[in-house]
């Protein structure tokens, strides 16, 4: 295939992003004369309660490489992000955000390391002082500790935003899970990897709507979705309490015939019987994620549906994949 038929399809989860569209497609502009190749454009409309949609909707009857997907819901960016790939119809995908920290301008690049033979191409974050304290460090913490529990090890600092050649879009739309962490999914996959370094910029807008507990639940799918550590943890932890009260009951009986029955603490049995209780029910919680989650995946319903793509209206409103 020559290179001026190629197309790279840019993936854009949106949700209430009206405020930041302008600015967005500016930098969209600047970067289309710095690639020789077509640039398709999906912009994922992800339930948003601002004029999002209708301000996309203006610009798709403009701009015929803007493809403009409404869902019928807010189903979630991992929904959101699955629909827009699946939609694409480039030769390479590139799934990034659209509050700009992800710069257009690295897509060149990107473009560039596909051509020498890689498959995916990783941006990296190397700088992320735009970023808080408390979100780099909670950041660092989610990584380390997803790649402790999991066998399948995501690149730190290392997001959505990244170039997909069609053959592993082909791979990941062959998953069947519904409940989809993809930072994850893009990692199993594998294939042969670069990676490109940038420094992060801060947020085109200041409000986001990733606070720290969707980002709290997002570790857990991701915990929950490629390692069943937690499950094998409370195994060592059972194994681990009953040792400790077999110790104990051997020093009470030991005591009990050196130095006769004394009063009970009813102190030291309410500790026992609450930290064991808790114990219980910490490891029923953690039970129940991987339960929740066998109940989603039997159900079968579809990722995500689809309204409309570009104004016309669906009459299956199901989901690509």
């Amino acid at each position: 295939m020559a290179r001026a038929e190629q197309t790279v399809s840019l993936v854009i989860p949106m949700h209430n992003e009206e405020s930041g569209l302008d600015a967005l497609f500016e930098r969209l502009s600047q970067l289309r004369p710095t690639l020789d190749c077509t640039l398709e454009i999906v912009c994922v409309d992800d339930g948003s309660s601002d004029n999002t949609l209708a301000a996309l909707s203006a610009r798709g009857a403009d701009d015929g490489s803007l493809v403009v997907v409404e869902l019928t819901r807010n189903f979630g960016k991992e929904a959101a992000l699955t629909a827009g790939i699946d939609i694409a119809k480039g030769d390479a995908v590139i799934p990034m955000d659209a509050d700009l920290q992800d710069p257009p301008e690295l897509v060149a690049d990107m473009v560039r390391k596909w051509r020498d033979g890689y498959d995916v191409v990783l941006a990296r974050r190397v700088d992320r002082s735009a970023d808080s304290f408390l979100k780099r460090a909670t950041a660092w913490a989610f990584y380390r500790t997803h790649n402790v529990l999991s066998d399948t090890e995501i690149p730190a600092d290392v997001g959505d935003f990244r170039l997909l050649d069609r053959s592993v879009v082909s791979a990941l739309k062959a998953l069947p899970e519904r409940r989809r962490f993809m930072k994850g999914l893009f990692a199993w996959l594998g294939y042969r990897t670069a990676v490109i370094d940038y420094t992060r910029a801060a947020r085109h807008s200041d409000a986001t709507s990733w606070g720290y507990w969707r980002l709290w639940n997002l570790a857990l799918e991701s915990f929950t979705s490629f390692s069943t550590a937690p499950l094998r943890l409370w195994t060592y932890v059972g194994a681990g309490v009953a040792m400790l009260a077999f110790l104990y009951a051997t020093f009470i009986v030991l005591r009990t015939l050196s130095q006769g029955v004394d009063l009970p603490g009813y102190a030291s049995l309410l500790t026992v019987v609450l930290f064991l209780g808790g114990l219980q029910l910490l490891s029923l919680g953690i039970l129940g994620e991987y339960v929740g989650r066998i109940y989603t995946e039997a159900k079968g319903r579809p990722i995500y549906l689809i309204r409309s793509i570009n104004g016309a209206r669906r009459q299956d409103p199901g989901s690509e994949g």
